[in-house]
């Protein structure tokens, strides 16, 4: 047993009903597996606040056994007009989820900075054992700006975060050793899973966002080559938009503005993307690879 060298949370390499291999556990009364992620570890990144993605994200694959290591990095947070959450009750939070012998290890880093992302996963698959899943969540959202006002240091600093970090993340979790050989055939081909997140720019224009879009532009557009070049080792590569999103910035004059545009009444919430995300990671998904998935609720950006 090892601890994280932030906060201590202990953590051990399990072995469960669904570890990877295509050995599958008690199956519950819809035929189902009830906990599809027992005996993994799923690496989720941006998991700094309650109300977030990545802590809906976070619960909901402990939810189904898996144990987490959670990135999270307080001071975008506090930069944004939504301010930060106490990392400390996100953590009690996402505890609370755990089944069984599955642990939970928190990561703070700042994924922009060099060596960050390759840190990150190097550090959680030494305290885990290995990386069953990772699922790249971080996001930088301001400052950004429309075309005629932007600069190369707001572009540079999206790319690091939005872009960059991301394929870094996933360059380092495939270099892990279990994946060192090619997968073998059969059912327990997929070994691992990764999940990318992108944003709408290709269905409608993100107005003052230039900086955003065309960062998330480019994780949605390299999907399938890092998909192509990683199953051979038997890890699946998808990336989800999880469209609008309240995760605490919404305004009710945000609420009034766009209400036609939400034929169900009502923005997502960020269970909504977790449920779908989460589920990529399970066996069920495992023959999806390469696909860029908009999981919007209908938006209509088009109705006013």
């Amino acid at each position: 047993m090892t601890s994280d060298a932030h906060h201590g949370h202990p953590s051990t390499t399990l072995g469960g009903p669904s570890s990877p291999g295509g050995v599958t556990g008690p199956i519950g009364p819809a035929g189902r597996d009830p906990l599809p992620l027992a005996g993994r570890t799923v690496l989720v990144t941006g998991v700094s606040r309650r109300i977030g993605i990545g802590h809906a994200i976070a619960c909901r694959a402990a939810d189904y056994g898996a144990s987490i290591v959670a990135h999270h990095y307080r001071p975008h947070d506090v930069s944004q007009p939504w301010g930060a959450d106490d990392v400390e009750a996100v953590m009690a939070s996402i505890r609370s989820h755990l089944i069984g012998p599955a642990q939970l290890i928190d990561v703070p880093a700042d994924l922009a900075a060099p060596g960050e992302p390759a840190r990150v996963v190097e550090q959680a698959a030494a305290t885990a054992g290995h990386l069953d899943a990772l699922v790249c969540n971080q996001a930088m959202s301001s400052p950004d700006g429309p075309l005629s006002e932007m600069t190369e240091a707001v572009l540079d600093a999206h790319w690091a975060v939005d872009a960059r970090a991301s394929i870094l993340l996933a360059q380092a979790f495939a270099a892990q050793e279990v994946f060192a050989a090619p997968a073998p055939p059969g059912p327990g081909r997929r070994r691992g899973a990764i999940v990318f997140l992108t944003s709408g720019q290709g269905l409608g224009p993100l107005p003052g966002e230039i900086a955003y879009a065309a960062a998330k532009a480019a994780i949605a557009g390299v999907t399938l080559t890092i998909s192509e070049e990683l199953i051979d080792a038997g890890i699946t590569v998808n990336t989800v938009n999880p469209g609008p999103v309240d995760t605490g910035y919404v305004t009710e004059a945000d609420r009034e503005a766009t209400a036609a545009m939400f034929p169900q009444g009502r923005w997502g919430e960020p269970d909504d993307a977790a449920r779908l995300i989460t589920w990529l990671l399970t066996d069920e998904a495992r023959w999806i690879t390469g696909q860029v998935i908009n999981s919007e609720g209908g938006f209509a950006r088009w109705r006013r």
